[in-house]
């Protein structure tokens, strides 16, 4: 695994789920990591793990829909360690899960506040320290729902993309800077897919059959590590790209449909 001792990482939703995977990874490979997280008690116990995994933790308490907190959130890091080098933008805060035709204009606006803007102003606040150091690697977390159109969640895939189109343009402007700009498009068994798996059985069992490595990730495992890479000098030559980790899921796409009703 690189190395990433003495770097600062940020990672939002770093309570549960992909967001812990990578905090976790990032802190093997000798990372302070910032865990940025709505929800004290798994934002907690997050941080309190990475010390024993070689690198080191703090929690701090963020809404990513709130432009303030996003704005505290890198100043935090910054006052706690004196810089942040790596970004990871992760956090969804949920969305309806309905046909387009009943999609309300305050579900659009809620997807873009967590799937986008969240993202801008933490890029926008981590960018001054990450150019005064001509160093900075941004990792934005999107999602193959959005690139395969999966049905019933327009709010989540349009914020997703339009994350995407975000992203290639800062590689495209801060690569001078020396920093790089990244997307990760994962598959992982995180609760969000148990709970699909739960609800639409036939539907999970089919999505797996048309895995090429037939199963689910595992968000530590799997997604961390691809996330250290992104964070390390070791992909410096590598911006405005999309990585999907998802065990080749979208190379031919696969079936979703939950089957909702009208």
């Amino acid at each position: 695994m690189a190395s990433l001792r003495d770097r600062v990482a940020v990672v939002t939703g770093a309570g549960m789920g992909i967001g812990r995977g990578i905090a976790r990874s990032l802190a093997r490979a000798g990372a302070r990591v910032l865990v940025a997280e709505r929800d004290a008690a798994s934002g907690e116990r997050t941080a309190s793990e990475l010390a024993a995994l070689g690198g080191d933790g703090r929690f701090v308490a963020t809404d990513v829909g709130d432009e303030d907190a996003v704005h505290a959130m890198v100043a935090t890091a910054v006052e706690t360690w004196g810089r942040i080098d790596v970004l990871v933008n992760n956090a969804w805060g949920g969305g309806t899960f309905s046909r387009l035709e009943h999609k309300t204009d305050r579900d659009m606006e809620h997807g873009f506040r967590i799937g986008l803007m969240a993202s801008f102003w933490s890029m926008q606040a981590a960018f001054p320290h990450m150019r005064s150091r001509k160093y900075g690697r941004i990792v934005n977390l999107c999602s193959l729902n959005g690139v395969n159109a999966h049905m019933y969640t327009a709010e989540y895939n349009a914020s997703k993309e339009a994350l995407r189109s975000l992203s290639r343009t800062a590689a495209r402007e801060w690569a001078r800077h020396g920093i790089t700009v990244n997307v990760i498009c994962p598959a992982a068994a995180t609760a969000a897919y148990q709970a699909f798996a739960a609800a639409a059985p036939d539907n999970a069992a089919k999505l797996l059959e048309q895995n090429p490595m037939g199963r689910m990730g595992d968000p530590e495992d799997d997604i961390g590590p691809v996330a250290v890479f992104l964070a390390s000098e070791e992909s410096r030559y590598l911006t405005g790209n999309t990585l999907f980790v998802d065990g080749g899921s979208h190379i031919n796409g696969v079936a979703w449909d939950p089957g909702l009703p009208d």
